[in-house]
């Protein structure tokens, strides 16, 4: 009988003879990955790479984190439920009690709690069909660079280009107006309020307006909170839903649980995802005040709608926001890593940067992008994982783990400088 240690080592040339031309991260990241703890990777040589990527920002919690793996292993040893479409589970209720307790109640939050299906996309197309079931209007207003999913209404308020491509149709029911600070120094609140108020500009009244608070893949733009006050302002003077994005700024990534809570304002329906699942898992939620629930049942629906393992690791998650202390070490962090894009700005003047982001979700946006493209690909041969963003790739971004320590975070940021030396140099 063969051992683990028997088995052959997999190569990259399995992925290129068996997998479709569609993969993506498997080319960013050229190795085998094998095994993961914390913030800390290793491929099937050993080598060992600190992660700035997180899963995209599934990982908040980090890789493998004890808690949650000890339940989840517990869990499966009792054959307890794992698969359940949206049929009535230990494990779904005590997540909804305590999602109430720790996160609704503390922040005066009036929202039913849907799942919707297991990834982003799906708490997006909820929450447009919601908008435009309560509303009875068509028209989704979404933002320049802003990112929302791979489905078809996802793609549709999505303004990626070439991601917009891939729909194979045109894309409908969506207006697009400029983020904030889209054009430099000029604010697009006026604008905007000037299209809805004027009944010729072409621009229907809508059901909703979606929005990020920090556009990930559009470049790490973070939104102000005047701009985003103004923004729901404008939705009530209109009565437009407002959708808030937090499939990646959520779940603590810039500070607090949910990103809009220091801009003090209350979105209609909310989108979660990504670390929602606490260990990875696929899970994702879509928050709607309670007034606009008005689903009809099965109206919307799917099979991995209730990924009771998800449920367990997300439980456990959230025993980090029963108190500040968490919030506070991330803004620690944040800090650091803050002080670290001014040093590589101020340092590296040759890379004519700007700064990018809020929180743990920051960037160092290049004049060039192939700049950015070249600093990632050296990183990763040093010995770290990051990715670019923004519409050229012209950002290369931090995403760690928030549990990163202290030293993770130091580490990581020499093998930046010194790829940014070696990019620079070459």
């Amino acid at each position: 009988m063969s051992t683990t240690t028997d088995k052959p080592v997999i190569a990259m040339d399995v992925f290129e003879q068996y997998e479709s031309k569609v993969r993506s991260y498997s080319r960013s990241f050229p190795t085998v990955f094998k095994k993961a703890k914390g913030h800390t990777l290793w491929d099937v040589n050993d080598k060992e790479y600190i992660d700035f990527f997180a899963g995209a920002g599934a990982l908040n919690y980090g890789h493998n984190n004890d808690k949650m793996k000890n339940l989840l292993i517990k869990y499966l040893e009792e054959d307890a439920i794992t698969h359940s479409l949206d049929m009535a589970t230990v494990a779904r209720g005590e997540f909804l009690k305590k999602f109430d307790e720790v996160i609704l109640k503390p922040r005066n939050l009036d929202y039913k709690v849907m799942f919707p299906g297991p990834t982003g996309t799906n708490t997006v197309e909820s929450a447009l069909k919601i908008a435009r079931k309560v509303t009875g209007r068509n028209t989704v207003i979404s933002f320049t660079n802003g990112f929302h999913g791979m489905t078809i209404g996802s793609l549709s308020v999505t303004g990626n280009a070439s991601k917009r491509g891939g729909a194979g149709i045109p894309l409908n029911n969506s207006v697009f107006m400029p983020f904030d600070n889209y054009v430099e120094n000029t604010s697009s609140i006026e604008y905007i309020e000037a299209f809805l108020e004027n009944s010729s500009s072409g621009v229907d009244l809508p059901a909703a307006m979606i929005l990020e608070t920090v556009q990930g893949e559009g470049g790490i733009n973070a939104a102000s909170y005047d701009w985003l006050r103004n923004m729901e302002k404008i939705c009530r003077k209109f009565d437009i839903l407002l959708i808030v994005d937090d499939v990646q700024a959520g779940c603590g990534r810039t500070g607090t649980f949910f990103s809009f809570e220091p801009a003090g304002i209350t979105p209609d329906i909310v989108c979660l995802s990504k670390s929602i699942g606490g260990y990875g898992l696929p899970m994702a939620l879509t928050l709607i005040k309670s007034e606009y629930d008005i689903w009809a049942p099965g109206e919307h629906n799917g099979t991995f709608r209730g990924n009771n393992l998800a449920f367990i690791a997300a439980t456990e998650a959230l025993t980090y926001w029963e108190t500040n202390k968490f919030s506070q070490e991330i803004s620690k962090k944040a800090e650091m890593m803050s002080s670290f894009v001014d040093f590589i700005i101020h340092e590296y003047s040759e890379l004519n940067a700007t700064k990018r982001g809020r929180g743990l979700m920051q960037g160092v946006a290049c004049e060039k992008a192939e700049i950015s493209e070249r600093i990632c690909e050296e990183a990763f041969k040093r010995g770290l994982l990051m990715e670019t963003s923004g519409p050229e790739g012209e950002v290369f971004k931090f995403l760690p783990p928030l549990t990163i320590d202290q030293a993770g975070l130091e580490k990581g940021f020499q093998i930046v400088e010194d790829s940014i030396k070696s990019v620079l140099n070459n």
